[in-house]
């Protein structure tokens, strides 16, 4: 599969093809048009002694500096300088998404970068080298410091992963057979001034999150099931009355299903209001399903445009400066999209604790088939709770003022990148909340005495007891928890709810 960047728009699917499937990319015709015309304007402007940001001229605070225009002199020396991260590495998908929306950025052909440089960036995607790139030192306003670790490899310093390896990057390029390219007038800046490690990172971020809204949606089905709640709250007509953002498909998702079971039988609801973390399952994912739409598209936002500063608007032979580099609406999104997603794990966690109360599910305490004093499922209780509020503490925002840096020059600073990364955190334990649901209410199910399920809810109970044996005696949960995590990773569920979605 090969992924042509620069026909159009670049998806968020299409980028988790680059980054987790192993897809080549190629440059497409016209996007190298562009690159050149950007590059061969740059040039002019630089001939005719213009004073162009970067190039002519020093970056952040010494921009009151004109120097001579020099790829080897000036932009050669730009990512050594800003290659500062510091923290955790990226993944290997992380990386490639990363380098992926900086290309996507490129053929923009708004950078003024050269097509040598391009082709070096492609190269690196398909020939499988991955620069180290420790993620923590952007402040979102363009992430120099994880691009300058990538640009460096490009110049053959730093560190690269190739084949399982880590290795000097000259060492990487050389058995991959990627010659360093030769920089062009405005490479060095080209390479760094962007915001591609918190928009390829938050593409990976927002797959990750439509998947565990999956796994949510079929847990919430699935609860419904072994508490027997009513479902009157996912009737059309209830969204209708207020349509709030996401509302109708949640619970279409959810009576979908449901179809075909005794739960949607008149009468077949033990009580005629359950507790609202059942009612209120619709409103609540759907305003998460909503978050996540608004987070996807600011992601594609960015991969579809230019965020270069300045930009080369070739057919008008100007270095524009401006400000496109400023991540605000993506990071705002982010923040949205991990409140959303906290509401989300709080009202699982209480389903999950429903359903093993006596007094709530009219059901045996924790689950527990004997009861004998058996710790049954009451134990992930704690587990729940804990991973609530880790996920509670993630989605506290950002803080919006930021230690004014570049001798004052860059006063404001957006965070995204640290954003995303703390986002990405609430997924990876709403994924292992999500798990610990399914796992309960499949339980809940077999203790009700095998109701008649709906088509969807049985297929989701198949799948969980293909993985995890009912619980007849105390066991370690924890294997559970993982396996079912491990196959809501793999998607295991997209097949059954996109046969229900209708």
């Amino acid at each position: 599969m090969t992924i042509r960047l620069g026909a159009g728009p670049l998806s968020t699917r299409d980028l988790l093809a680059i980054a987790r499937n192993g897809a080549a990319v190629a440059l497409d015709e016209a996007a190298l048009q562009r690159i050149e015309a950007g590059h061969r304007a740059l040039e002019a402007l630089a001939a005719a002694g213009a004073a162009i940001y970067g190039v002519s001229t020093g970056l952040g605070a010494a921009v009151d500096t004109r120097i001579a225009p020099d790829a080897a002199a000036v932009q050669r020396r730009i990512p050594p300088g800003r290659a500062v991260g510091v923290g955790r590495e990226a993944r290997a998908d992380e990386v490639r998404a990363i380098i992926a929306a900086r290309l996507a950025g490129l053929c923009c052909g708004r950078s003024g970068a050269s097509r040598a440089v391009a082709e070096a960036l492609a190269a690196l995607l398909n020939q499988g080298v991955h620069p180290v790139v420790p993620m923590t030192g952007s402040v979102g306003e363009a992430d120099l410091p994880p691009l300058s670790h990538i640009a460096l490899v490009l110049l053959g310093r730093g560190e690269a992963e190739f084949q399982g390896e880590i290795l000097p990057a000259a060492e990487a390029l050389a058995r991959a057979g990627i010659a360093p390219p030769e920089f062009g007038l405005k490479d060095g800046l080209a390479l760094v001034s962007a915001n591609a490690a918190s928009v390829g990172a938050g593409a990976l971020v927002v797959e990750d999150a439509a998947q565990a809204l999956r796994a949510m949606l079929a847990a919430a089905a699935l609860s419904f099931e072994g508490f027997r709640a009513g479902v009157a709250p996912l009737d059309p007509r209830a969204a209708a009355l207020r349509p709030a953002p996401g509302q109708a498909e949640a619970a279409r998702s959810i009576l979908a299903l449901l179809q075909g079971g005794g739960l949607v039988r008149p009468g077949a609801a033990r009580k005629l209001q359950d507790p609202l973390s059942f009612r209120c399952a619709p409103s609540v994912l759907g305003a998460a399903l909503a978050a996540l739409q608004a987070a996807r598209a600011s992601v594609e936002l960015e991969l579809a445009g230019a965020g270069d500063n300045p930009a080369v608007i070739a057919e008008d032979g100007v270095a524009l400066p401006n400000a496109n580099f400023d991540p605000t609406h993506l990071a705002l999104a982010f923040e949205a999209l991990g409140g959303a997603l906290a509401r989300a794990a709080a009202i699982s966690a209480a389903r999950i604790v429903k359903l093993m109360s006596p007094s709530s599910s009219d059901l045996p305490r924790f689950l527990a088939p004997v009861q004998d004093g058996s710790a049954g499922y009451g134990p992930t209780q704690k587990t729940a709770a804990a991973l609530l509020a880790e996920i509670g503490h993630l989605a506290a925002p950002m803080p919006v003022a930021v230690l004014p840096v570049a001798d004052g020059v860059e006063d404001y600073a957006t965070m995204a990148t640290a954003t995303v990364d703390k986002t990405a955190g609430i997924v990876e334990r709403l994924r292992l909340l999500a798990a610990i649901e399914l796992i309960v209410a499949a339980q809940a199910v077999d203790l009700r005495g095998a109701p008649s399920l709906g088509r969807g809810t049985a297929a989701i109970h198949a799948a969980v007891r293909g993985l995890v044996p009912r619980m007849q005696a105390d066991r370690p949960a924890a294997p559970d928890i993982a396996a079912v995590a491990a196959f809501i990773a793999a998607d295991g569920l997209e097949s059954i709810l996109m046969e229900r979605s209708g």
